[in-house]
């Protein structure tokens, strides 16, 4: 699968940019349109951008369902937790069901909440398979780190060999310990969208277009296409 590559001149364009796509891919979906969605500082701005006009009052936020691509094991309300940085960015400037809102539970221990998640994934999909019922995601929102990892799938760790569960818990990444959407999981998106901008997202995109295998970004695939929004510093100025 050949990425598409969208370069805007500095991060708040790429921001801007990718808040009209997402919005234009919301509008062009029949019914229930279901995303899964990154943290970091630039899936942070995208955020603001949808919880202001124009995007606030006319986004499709009632049959937009929200899921998470990784989550630290936190409670919601920890400076730590994306599902807190995306309520303060997001969730409490629009008018979304609460129904459609589906955080990464806390509870037990990573791997019970990490179990728990599949549950809700796959009621909501309507199946305990993948590939059955369509895409699991509309599209899920991955960064980019300098060590070439997305979601929580860190380079090393046992997650980048899991291929039967949607979600793991990952223990043995960046503490704290994660919940992570699996490989599998993330390649039953019909869209996957790539945020990274910055000169430090330089080398680790080059190797991951280039397909080295060692960075863990490099095994993400869609159903029908990767995206990838950066920066100019990111592809190199």
């Amino acid at each position: 699968m050949v990425p598409v590559l969208d370069v805007s001149p500095d991060a708040e364009a790429l921001a801007q940019r990718a808040a009209a796509w997402l919005f234009d891919q919301a509008q062009a979906a029949a019914g229930r349109f279901t995303i899964a969605l990154s943290g970091g500082s630039t899936p942070r701005r995208l955020y603001e951008i949808l919880a202001a006009p124009p995007y606030r009052d006319r986004f499709a936020w009632a049959r937009t369902h929200l899921f998470w691509g990784d989550e630290r094991f936190v409670p919601i309300t920890d400076a730590l937790s994306n599902f807190r940085m995306v309520r303060e960015a997001l969730l409490d400037h629009i008018a979304i069901p609460p129904e459609n809102i589906h955080a990464v539970p806390h509870e037990g221990d990573a791997a019970h909440s990490a179990s728990l998640y599949q549950r809700e994934l796959q009621r909501h999909y309507g199946s305990a398979a993948l590939g059955t019922a369509g895409a699991l995601f509309d599209v899920t929102l991955l960064g980019l780190g300098t060590d070439g990892h997305t979601a929580s799938l860190f380079p090393g760790t046992t997650a980048l060999d899991e291929r039967a569960a949607w979600v793991v818990a990952v223990p043995d990444g960046t503490p704290p310990p994660r919940v992570s959407l699996t490989f599998p999981a993330i390649a039953a998106s019909r869209l996957v969208a790539f945020l990274a901008a910055g000169p430090s997202k330089l080398a680790p995109l080059q190797r991951v277009l280039a397909g080295d295998a060692a960075l863990p970004a490099s095994h993400v695939t869609a159903l029908e296409q990767v995206v990838w929004f950066i920066d100019a510093a990111a592809q190199g100025g």
